[in-house]
């Protein structure tokens, strides 16, 4: 068992089978899982309007998120990566199953943190506001991303780097990573057998995530394993009916307003702020912090 985990295995075969997995899902699974979603919805009579340009505004600002973060972002990343690989990193680590399991549990670990962090600190729940601000939850919502989402992560992802593991090997975990998590933006599944519920992130788990209900706040960061929660006292189980959405309500469908909405309430929290520590702390301290003297 020992000798196959640790065998060295072809570069090729690796991004064929995260291609398979990451890329084509879209297509085998979250496309007519959606479809059946909008069934679901016309059946119990709430295919309506509202959700719709919900639907779509999701979907424009994952274009924008795409073309702000990825196409002019990743070949700066990854050059940042590449650059502590060559001169930062631990001696660099042979592509084999023991690499690439321990690669996946690294990235789903520094999830947790970075989701933590997006939550727990003013600029990222200015950009992350943005996933939390749709009061549905189908699979278009995951797609609903901020303008900072696919920046901040890279604090958490060089120290996978850094301990010697392949710049390439790391960015497909991560993308393994959000791709469990968008199959868990849905309200179609239930709750799971007991097991599969206490080890692995699940829809129900998620739902709790996005509820604006108060005892849901900043729980559920995992990833794929909810076992982080578990460790870390940041689990909440689905009991309360979820409300989805956020304690200061978005009500607008327009792409532009959802996409940028964190990030101008940010803009005016500093702006009501007196001081230039104080500006400072807004941008680190949580997101309902204000100082005693503003």
């Amino acid at each position: 068992m020992i000798e196959f985990l640790s065998k060295k295995l072809d570069w090729i075969d690796v991004e064929y089978w995260f291609y398979i997995l990451n890329d084509l899902s879209l297509v085998y699974i979250i496309v007519p899982f959606f479809v059946l979603e909008l069934v679901r919805y016309a059946y119990l009579k709430k295919l309506d309007k509202n959700l719709i340009l919900d639907s779509v505004a999701n979907l424009i600002t994952f274009g924008a998120f795409f073309l702000i973060e990825i196409i002019l972002g990743l070949l700066a990343i990854t050059k940042v990566y590449f650059w502590i690989y060559n001169n930062f990193s631990l001696p660099h680590l042979e592509l084999n199953w023991i690499t690439i399991i321990t690669c996946l549990l690294l990235a789903d670990f520094a999830y947790y943190w970075e989701h933590r962090m997006m939550h727990r600190i003013g600029i990222g729940w200015a950009t992350h506001t943005v996933h939390h601000s749709s009061p549905h939850f189908n699979m278009s919502v995951a797609y609903r991303f901020g303008p900072l989402d696919a920046i901040m992560p890279i604090l958490f992802s060089l120290p996978i780097v850094m301990l010697g593991y392949d710049p390439i090997l790391v960015l497909l975990a991560e993308v393994f990573v959000q791709v469990f998590q968008t199959l868990l933006h849905t309200e179609i599944i239930g709750k799971l057998i007991k097991p599969v519920e206490y080890i692995f992130n699940t829809p129900s788990h998620h739902r709790v995530h996005h509820g604006s209900n108060r005892q849901y706040w900043d729980k559920n960061y995992a990833g794929i394993l909810i076992i982080w929660d578990r460790m870390f006292g940041t689990f909440e189980p689905e009991v309360e009916k979820v409300r989805y959405g956020i304690s200061e309500p978005l009500n607008s469908n327009n792409p532009i307003k959802v996409f940028f909405h964190g990030i101008i309430r940010l803009a005016r929290k500093l702006k009501k702020v007196n001081g230039f520590k104080n500006k400072l702390l807004v941008f680190i301290k949580p997101p309902d912090w204000m100082p005693t003297n503003k």
